[in-house]
């Protein structure tokens, strides 16, 4: 099978690999010359043949609706458009709608797997039409891992980054107990080799996982972690999740804490915390730090 493929960073150009290894055809671009295989979008879509299926894998946002707009432009009736960008579920019903009356069919991918999915593959979760989405399962069944779990057909258009927003969700709460877990043992006086019981965990236990594993090698490469600031940023699917939260009335008390304690991590000295500080001076007398 023929895909087009825009944007060969470090999840598309790995991707780009994986898929060419499985056999078929990547015409690729990006506007780093050194990792495109064509000059412009026009030249990519002349390689193509049709019904086109091209793959958008840009930073969320105004990059890839002015990529999906340029697209439509250049291509044909029942050719396919895939965006596997981390795009906000609500603007994908609005794409497709935009797109029907050309004839251009739509899906939206959510992708998993990092840097680390051209060897382990790809959890996929697809929003679109089935026969659409049947049309391009040959990539699909490229990108996910071997065996039968790593791809979902969530739902209608908007469904497949729905569910890599809450995917994500769920990663912050993880990451977040985590974090927590390791520094109530760096702060404990009993335990005098943290890293040796993180490798612990790592087989036999319930709270197993690749975060797990992941914090396993960070912590072999750097065993206190003092090369890091502990500053987190967050791309806005954590943000999603809450809103949804408080959409839906679903408590969410962990993803709530996680993508805030994100925010507090930006902070060298929380204005927040100050107020307390000085409450607690007030009604109680407390000791400050000044």
């Amino acid at each position: 099978m023929q895909l087009g493929l825009i944007g060969l960073g470090r999840m598309g150009g790995n991707m780009r690999e994986r898929i060419r290894a499985a056999g078929h055809e990547v015409v690729g671009f990006d506007h780093n010359a050194d990792k495109s295989d064509v000059g412009n979008l026009a030249e990519l879509v002349e390689k193509l043949a049709t019904p086109r299926v091209v793959w958008t894998m840009v930073p969320a946002g105004k990059i890839t609706e002015d990529t999906i707009n340029e697209l439509a432009g250049l291509l044909s009736e029942g050719d396919i458009i895939i965006d596997g960008g981390n795009s906000k579920f609500t603007d994908d019903g609005p794409r497709a709608e935009r797109l029907k009356p050309k004839g251009i069919h739509y899906l939206d991918v959510g992708v998993s797997g990092g840097v680390w999915g051209i060897t382990n593959g790809y959890a996929l979760m697809v929003g679109g039409d089935a026969e659409i989405v049947e049309h391009c399962k040959p990539i699909f069944e490229a990108l996910k891992p071997a065996g039968e779990f790593g791809f979902a057909h969530a739902g209608p258009a908007g469904a497949g980054h729905y569910a890599k927003m809450i995917h994500n969700g769920i990663e912050y709460g993880m990451m977040q107990a985590y974090g927590e877990g390791y520094e109530i043992l760096l702060a404990s006086e009993l335990v005098h080799n943290v890293p040796a019981v993180i490798k612990s965990w790592r087989e036999g236990s319930v709270v197993k996982s690749w975060l797990l594993d992941l914090l396993d090698r960070a912590l072999d490469e750097d065993p206190t972690l003092e090369n890091l600031k502990g500053y987190v940023e967050d791309t806005g699917e954590g943000r999603w999740t809450v809103d949804e939260a408080v959409r839906l009335s679903v408590p969410a008390h962990v993803l709530a804490a996680s993508i805030f304690t994100r925010f507090e991590s930006r902070q060298d000295d929380s204005p927040a915390m100050k107020a307390v500080a000085a409450l607690r001076q007030q009604f109680g007398g407390h000791a400050v730090k000044r």
